[in-house]
């Protein structure tokens, strides 16, 4: 769920206890108040004053701060004090929109069980590698809550089962236009199929220039290393949000023109936008390429030998350049990985086995490397003076058989997922222009 690479910072007055400087003495009173002054009516810190009131309903600038910081986190706290500000205001809308969404959910005598959000919540922390309590520590460190990721929760299963119930009944997808596709795919075997990633801004002729401005300062902070992932769950408005904005393998044909048109010149792991639509904007994503109901190299699956020697600390750059070529002759050496073990005792490396890697999912640059390997070749070195050298050594290899057409209920499904999410973009839409919301 999600998959967030996510979390955040806990924000002033989130609610964690904090100690209380004590009050200058008289002598350092720069502002001449009198020692005795009288209060007229009381503060109580526990009440925060509203950032947005959605009928009837608050929403709180702690609100804002903890969701704010999902994304600062998920973006390794690389955002500048000026984004943040953009930021915080696209996350206040985000946040009507979610209040708006569990609103319509009740109003359809739609409510999410708790011990579903819960399930749902483990296994965002399993996710991390933490139990549930332990995760609740980590987001009050980083500046979030449970209660912030818990909310989104909530309003993502609450929208979602509101438009199986209202939406998806009056949405048709024809046998016929099924089978079209299955046929279309048939015919175009070997040709490019893209799986795709996209970031749907809505936008309307008053609000296009300042919505194309947030686009690309989206653009920006991800091509500075930001999370495509997390900013996708965070502002994109089309359903595929909930899934980081993953579109699955898609055909150009099957893609809007325009995104089509962009997506034709790009190399996997670009980004590329903002695109301009009818109705708004989309940032594009290239995860991935492949041909059509043809088998890709990439896909065969490995059994690996990993062989890794880790610098000292305070080692040069110059200094690790010297240590990896001598690694590099002596795994050289390797015939086999019969002989790797013995060949990482002699230079004190460590050895690690692993199976069922798939060469796709491995980085980029070690691909193409690997599927050019033979049983029992090793690597050229790689790594980094911070991570050591590695070489990994080919045991075996599983190659893949050719792709198989998706089936009849996929294609379905997909068609039926498209229409749902443009009519959703309309519910929205109307929630929003008969919402009654008071700013502060």
């Amino acid at each position: 769920m999600l998959a967030l690479a996510c979390c955040g910072i806990i924000a002033a007055g989130a609610g964690g206890a904090s100690a209380q400087a004590p009050a200058p003495p008289p002598e350092q009173n720069n502002l001449n108040i009198p020692q005795d002054v009288t209060m007229f009516g009381k503060t109580d810190p526990n009440i925060r004053k509203a950032t947005a009131v959605i009928n009837g309903e608050i929403i709180t600038g702690t609100d804002v701060d903890q969701r704010l910081a999902l994304i600062v986190t998920a973006n390794g706290g690389k955002v500048s004090d000026e984004e943040k500000e953009r930021l915080r205001l696209q996350v206040l809308r985000n946040l009507i929109d979610e209040t708006l969404q569990i609103q319509e959910a009740k109003a359809n005598d739609i409510t999410v069980d708790r011990a579903e959000i819960e399930q749902s919540y483990a296994r965002v922390a399993q996710n991390f590698g933490r139990s549930p309590e332990q995760f609740n520590e980590y987001l009050r460190t980083q500046g979030s809550s449970s209660a912030s990721i818990k909310r989104q929760i909530e309003g993502e299963l609450a929208w979602s089962r509101l438009l199986r119930r209202n939406v998806q009944p009056f949405v048709n997808v024809g046998e016929e236009e099924v089978q079209s596709i299955i046929d279309r795919l048939k015919a175009a075997k070997g040709e490019d199929e893209y799986r795709v990633g996209e970031i749907y801004l809505s936008a309307t002729p008053d609000n296009a220039a300042q919505i194309q401005a947030n686009a690309r300062n989206i653009i920006q902070q991800i091509q500075q290393g930001g999370s495509f992932h997390a900013y996708a769950r965070q502002f994109s408005e089309a359903s595929t949000a909930a899934v980081g904005g993953d579109l699955g393998w898609v055909r150009l044909a099957q893609l809007p023109n325009e995104l089509a048109v962009a997506a034709r010149e790009m190399q996997v792991g670009q980004i590329a936008g903002p695109v301009s639509l009818p109705g708004g904007f989309s940032i594009l994503y290239v995860i991935d390429k492949r041909k059509v109901l043809t088998s890709d190299p990439r896909d065969a699956v490995l059994s690996l030998k990993q062989l890794s020697v880790v610098f000292p600390a305070g080692t040069t750059q110059a200094q690790a350049s010297v240590k990896a070529s001598e690694f590099a002759n002596a795994t050289r050496k390797i015939q086999g990985c019969g002989t790797a073990n013995e060949i990482a005792g002699q230079i004190g490396a460590d050895v690690v086995d692993n199976d069922q890697i798939r060469i796709r999912d491995l980085p980029l640059p070690l691909q193409d490397t690997l599927t050019n390997l033979q049983v029992g070749q090793a690597s050229p070195p790689f790594g980094s003076v911070k991570d050591g050298v590695r070489v990994l050594v080919l045991c075996g290899r599983d190659d893949p058989q050719d792709a198989g057409a998706p089936s009849f209920e996929q294609i379905m499904a997909q068609l039926e997922d498209e229409r749902v999410n443009k009519r959703a973009r309309i519910y929205l839409r109307d929630l929003r222009r008969d919402a009654v919301i008071d700013y502060n």
